[in-house]
């Protein structure tokens, strides 16, 4: 769990940095809609859940990019070397979630199980888990309905993680669709890598089986 502190004088983005954390203080929110079905069928075909897989989707691109592994620390902007998914589980039993982290992984293989072992592990758990980490970003789910826009809005000023929401995936037209939002905020990123986000995601769940494929031995 390392991080590199941001030279703020000398970083690209200080201009936008300083106007974006003091005078217009902004988070934006984008609601796109995803076409999942290779990642639908991959899941069928395979006998793997959806949820973290496309857990892992999402945490690959968000890890591909440096705007979403910004963070204040100490007074400091910082830049983790890697962020894992902290997201919710919901028990249908008691209609309860709970909320945990899975340590992120490039190999699906090895997020997959973990993930699947952590959720086993704490699903009988309300709330929040207790000691998550700090360098972790948000994910939650709707998959009970079809949006066409979610906000989730959080406050704070110790992170600037994204939040990473989907919704319910219906079938339309010979394929899978699924929304998916972010809200990401200004200071770390602009509407060019919220847009990038999506294009990078599509094209990775568009190709989902060669990308997982690679670490999964049967």
């Amino acid at each position: 769990m390392n991080y590199k502190i941001i030279d703020l004088e000398n970083w690209e983005r200080k201009d936008l940095y300083k106007l974006y954390t003091s005078d217009l203080k902004i988070v934006m929110n984008l609601t796109v809609e995803i076409d999942v079905t290779n990642l639908v069928n991959f899941t069928k075909k395979f006998g793997y859940k959806f949820y973290p897989c496309m857990i892992w989707a999402v945490s690959k691109i968000v890890n591909s990019r440096d705007e979403f592994k910004y963070a204040k620390k100490d007074g400091k902007l910082i830049k983790w070397d890697y962020v894992s998914p902290s997201f919710t589980d919901f028990n249908i039993e008691t209609q309860k979630f709970n909320k945990f982290v899975t340590e992120y992984s490039s190999d699906f293989n090895v997020f997959y199980t973990a993930c699947q072992t952590d959720r086993e592990k704490n699903k009988n758990i309300v709330g929040f888990i207790d000691n998550q980490p700090e360098n972790v970003f948000d994910i939650t789910c709707l998959p009970w309905v079809y949006y066409k826009n979610f906000t989730m809005h959080i406050e704070t000023e110790q992170r600037f993680f994204p939040v990473v929401s989907w919704g319910k995936y219906v079938f339309e037209n010979g394929a899978y669709k699924m929304p998916v939002t972010i809200d990401f905020n200004h200071a770390v990123g602009d509407g060019f890598h919220a847009s990038r986000f999506f294009n990078e995601l599509q094209e990775f769940i568009s190709n989902f089986a060669d990308n997982a494929l690679e670490s999964i031995v049967f």
